[in-house]
C-alpha cells in the first residue's frame, strides 16, 4: 500500500490549478514546478518536461475524465526512486552524506502512536537519538565539518528545542521548494494522509489571492534550511 494517499495528490493538483490560473500559464507547466509529481514519479529531480514517462502522465490528462484520479493511478503504476542514502538511522532521526565536509539530518516520524514524536514525553528519546547519531557521525565520518538540514520542521518550537541555538538561528526560508517534500510533507500525518484542518487552512488562503507573491506565501509553514558548523554539537547532548 502506497504511504502516500490520493487526497495528497488532490491537494497538489488544486494548487497547480491556482498557479495556473494566477500565472496564466499552462496547467502541464504549473503541475511540472508547483508540485511533487515528478519526484514522486520516480523520475528524479532533473524536472525535464521531456521526459518520456512524464509526456505518458501529461498525455494522459487529455483524455482522463477525473485528472487527481488519472494522477493517482498513474502514481500507483511507478516505482519510486529511493531517497538519498542514508548512511545510519537512530529512531526517528538519519544522517545522509550532503558532501565530502557535511552531513544532512533527516526526521521520520517512526516513534510509537502512543505519543507525538515532539511532545515533551518524548524529548529524552529524541536527545538520546541525536546524541547517538553525532557520536556515529564524529567516529564513520571524521572529515564532516558541517550540519545541514532542509524541513518545514523546523517553525515548530516542539522541534527546534532538540539543537543548539546556534544551530537553529541560521534557518533561512527556501523561496523553491515547490517541488520537494520538505515543503509538502507538512500536511501530511504519519500514515500519508493530509491533514484535514491544514488542507482547509491552504485551500481557503489559495483561494483568496490572486498573485503569485502572495500565493507562495500561502503554506502554513515555509520550508527552511539549516547550515552550520558541527562544533556547535560537540557536548550539546551530554548536558542534556
Amino acid at each position: 500500500m502506497s504511504r502516500y494517499s490520493r487526497a495528497f495528490f488532490e491537494l497538489q493538483w488544486r494548487f497547480a490549478e491556482r498557479v495556473a490560473a494566477i500565472s496564466s500559464s499552462p496547467l502541464e507547466v504549473a503541475l511540472l514546478h508547483y508540485t511533487n509529481f515528478y519526484i514522486r514519479f520516480g523520475l528524479g529531480r532533473q524536472f525535464d518536461a521531456n521526459h518520456s514517462v512524464w509526456r505518458i502522465y501529461i498525455d494522459g490528462l487529455t483524455d482522463a475524465a477525473d485528472p487527481v484520479e488519472w494522477t493517482w493511478r498513474f502514481f500507483l503504476t511507478r516505482e519510486e526512486m529511493p531517497p538519498p542514502a542514508l548512511v545510519a538511522r537512530f529512531g526517528c532521526f538519519s544522517y545522509a552524506i550532503a558532501s565530502d565536509t557535511a552531513i544532512r539530518l533527516h526526521f521520520s516520524n517512526i516513534d510509537s502512536p502512543a505519543y507525538s514524536p515532539l511532545s515533551r514525553k518524548r524529548i529524552d528519546a529524541r536527545r538520546a537519538e541525536l546524541r547517538a547519531l553525532f557520536e556515529h557521525v564524529m567516529h564513520a565520518n571524521p572529515s564532516t565539518q558541517r550540519v545541514l538540514g532542509t524541513s518545514w520542521l523546523y517553525n515548530l518550537p516542539a522541534y527546534r528545542r532538540l539543537f543548539p541555538l546556534a544551530y537553529i538561528e541560521t534557518a533561512r526560508e527556501l523561496t523553491t521548494r515547490f517541488q520537494n517534500m520538505p515543503l509538502w510533507g507538512q500536511f501530511l500525518d504519519r500514515y500519508g494522509n493530509v491533514r484535514p484542518d491544514m488542507q482547509t487552512y491552504f485551500l481557503q488562503r489559495i483561494a483568496q489571492h490572486r498573485d503569485m507573491a502572495a500565493i507562495a506565501q500561502c503554506f502554513p509553514f515555509r520550508a527552511l534550511a539549516t547550515d552550520v558548523s558541527i562544533a556547535v554539537f560537540d557536548g550539546f547532548y551530554d548536558a542534556s
